[in-house]
């Protein structure tokens, strides 16, 4: 059997449950902007099928999955270049779920880590999405015949798990239709951790606000949250080896490196020796420049949300495009009458 070549073809997506961070942009959308130019088709989510596994409020829903738009387009995803959607304009991810459901193995759904973390010592009052989701996520990818998915480290086990469904529904149905889609992970900032403690991940759940950089934060309020973010009285190192130990300096370091385009490397050749009263104001300056034009832009498009939702319908009638040949063709190969 002739193996096929699958067109080159980014998927991936955000949940729209508010509140997009400096986390998000640094380890997920900056990188969605750059694929952009780079040789592949580009297609970016709003997943708020998956935002349901938990209850969601309509109205919060329906604002925040606006709002993620707006951070997708005033980060500089052009709907000109990517396809830009909201997960439910695009009904063939969850019919081609449902197909997955019956390819993937119980097993398989309970060794999600994810889905411990977040059903927590009350699994059995955890909705079946919740349990279930991971073959939506598969769906989400296959659906395009993606190739690669920018993915974090805490990501990779579903992207294993996408794999693992797309080769055996080839080998259950003998054929080579879905390809075994690739992770893509780099860059000096992929998990960014929280200002107040550099051990634990930047959320937006956490209770304190000066943990996070909301990527709806004015200018004063980054430059102060970065002022006020946990140091170590040390001056930084020369060499990277030397932030080993220091976890909130390797943070706001790699920060700097990933807002400034640099490596880790290249900061500390820059700035080692200097002491954390001279690096933050550097740094204030540098997160204010790149990040208060997207705030303000985000500003303007919620103030008037109609062009978000343009954009969102049009990109939904791009995607139906190739996700509804590849799901008639995935129905044929299983035997639905058509």
């Amino acid at each position: 059997m002739t193996t096929p070549t699958f067109t080159p073809r980014v998927f991936s997506g955000i949940q729209p449950s508010g509140g997009l961070t400096l986390g998000n942009y640094l380890g997920a959308i900056k990188r969605f902007v750059s694929m952009q130019d780079e040789a592949f088709e580009t297609i970016y989510c709003m997943v708020d099928l998956h935002a349901i596994t938990v209850w969601q409020d309509p109205a919060d829903l329906r604002r925040n999955t606006r709002e993620l738009a707006a951070g997708f387009i005033a980060s500089g995803i052009s709907p000109e270049k990517s396809i830009l959607i909201n997960q439910s304009q695009v009904p063939e991810h969850a019919q081609l779920a449902w197909i997955f459901n019956c390819v993937a193995r119980m097993g398989w759904m309970k060794r999600m880590t994810q889905f411990k973390d977040k059903a927590g010592k009350n699994a059995e009052a955890a909705s079946l999405g919740l349990f279930g989701y991971p073959a939506l996520m598969a769906a989400d990818i296959l659906i395009y015949h993606a190739t690669h998915v920018p993915v974090g480290e805490d990501q990779k086990q579903h992207l294993e798990l996408t794999r693992d469904i797309a080769a055996k529904f080839n080998h259950d149905y003998d054929v080579d239709f879905f390809p075994l889609t690739e992770p893509v992970i780099e860059g000096a900032a992929t998990r960014v951790m929280s200002l107040r403690d550099g051990s634990k991940k930047m959320s937006k759940s956490d209770p304190s606000d000066a943990s996070r950089i909301n990527m709806t934060d004015d200018a004063d309020t980054i430059a102060k949250k970065i002022r006020k973010a946990k140091t170590d009285p040390d001056a930084l190192p020369s060499e990277a080896e030397g932030l080993a130990d220091r976890p909130e300096a390797r943070n706001l370091v790699n920060i700097y490196a990933a807002l400034n385009d640099q490596s880790v490397a290249e900061v500390l050749r820059d700035v080692g020796g200097q002491q954390f009263g001279a690096f933050k104001p550097l740094l204030a300056e540098l997160a204010v420049s790149k990040l208060s034009p997207i705030s303000s832009e985000m500003a303007r498009l919620m103030a008037d949300p109609s062009e978000i939702d343009q954009i969102l319908k049009r990109g939904a009638r791009q995607a139906r495009d190739i996700t509804a040949p590849i799901l008639e063709k995935t129905y044929e190969i299983v035997g639905m009458v058509r």
